[in-house]
């Protein structure tokens, strides 16, 4: 039996690289699936790519309340319920030294990385029926810190602490909350993380970025995929409140 059979997920960011790559994952693995995201077109080509899977897109912007809402109760009424929160959008904002970071683009990262995830959760939690799971998409970024990236890091630890409260708060309704630690995936947002970097040379970023990977590369979207399949099923059932890697030994170091 597949395992997500007769499961209904939201997966937010759903349109990017990691949020496709985990679209597609759940989609394989039998769950009804409600994606959401900003970009109606990218959106729209994502729901045709996955085929005879039962998915439908929701547009919506996860800093704004009432969106927020407006999704949750969408995937309830096109579904049924709602088992799986995958709280995966977010933004990388600009690679800047902290005293040169621009307020407006720190509230920014703040809004969608933060503000997002906690309106998710707020939204979802209430909703998901007796053994339902939230997996959040944190970084690596979330368990050490890098020089020009305060505004993403600082997000990305800030969700840790609303993984952990909402773990203790979720336990006694059998919902499940954990964090994701990727380390630099090939994506466009870390390509844009290169670029900012170091601008004309993204591809000198990338072999430093590469260099500080014990495994000596980038993952794959699909490789962060696997992890969030696993905790969103039912095989993670006794695993709450973990920030769990998928680094190539980078968080070891």
């Amino acid at each position: 039996m597949p395992r997500l059979s007769r499961k209904v997920a939201i997966v937010t960011g759903a349109a990017g690289g990691i949020g496709s790559a985990i679209a597609a994952s759940f989609a394989r693995e039998g769950a009804a699936l409600l994606l959401v995201d900003r970009d109606d077109t990218a959106l729209a080509d994502l729901v045709a790519r996955l085929g005879a899977a039962p998915c439908s897109a929701c547009v919506a912007d996860i800093s704004d309340p009432e969106d927020v809402e407006r999704a949750t109760a969408t995937a309830i009424d096109r579904y049924g319920g709602l088992d799986i929160l995958m709280s995966n959008a977010g933004i990388e904002g600009r690679v800047l030294p902290l005293t040169e970071y621009p307020v407006e683009a720190f509230d920014r990262v703040m809004a969608v990385n933060v503000r997002g995830v906690f309106l998710t959760l707020r939204a979802a939690m209430p909703a998901m029926r007796q053994g339902g799971s939230i997996v959040i998409t944190s970084s690596i970024a979330g368990l050490r810190g890098f020089a020009g990236l305060s505004a993403y890091a600082t997000s990305k630890h800030a969700v840790v602490g609303l993984m952990r409260c909402a773990a203790l708060e979720g336990a006694a309704q059998g919902i499940r909350v954990n964090t994701i630690h990727p380390s630099p995936i090939e994506t466009r947002m870390m390509h844009a993380i290169e670029e900012g970097a170091a601008p004309g040379a993204a591809e000198t970023a990338k072999a430093g970025f590469s260099a500080r990977i014990p495994a000596g590369r980038y993952g794959t979207p699909e490789e962060v995929a696997d992890l969030a399949l696993f905790l969103a099923s039912d095989e993670s059932r006794f695993c709450s409140g973990g920030a769990y890697s998928v680094d190539g030994a980078m968080s070891a170091g």
